[in-house]
């Protein structure tokens, strides 16, 4: 693999440059929009897989509990 030269890493910079200073600001807003969206999704994937996850140990920590009494008293679970 070869090493970027000076000169060529100047021109991906300046094209870039050349790309963002042609969007609009409207079209910034959709970029804007755009980005705030997914990074909404990804955060809230994410709380509602740890929110299962939480809810899940409870359920078992109850279903645990049940069967634990049921035992205490001698009766068959």
């Amino acid at each position: 693999m070869s090493k970027i030269s000076g000169p060529e890493l100047t021109s991906y910079a300046g094209s870039i440059v050349a790309v963002g200073a042609s969007l609009s600001l409207t079209q910034w807003g959709v970029i804007a929009g755009i980005v705030t969206a997914l990074l909404t999704f990804a955060a809230n994937a994410i709380y509602m897989w740890r929110k299962d996850a939480r809810e899940q140990r409870q359920a078992d920590l109850a279903e645990r509990e049940a069967i634990a009494r049921l035992a205490a008293l001698g009766l068959k679970p």
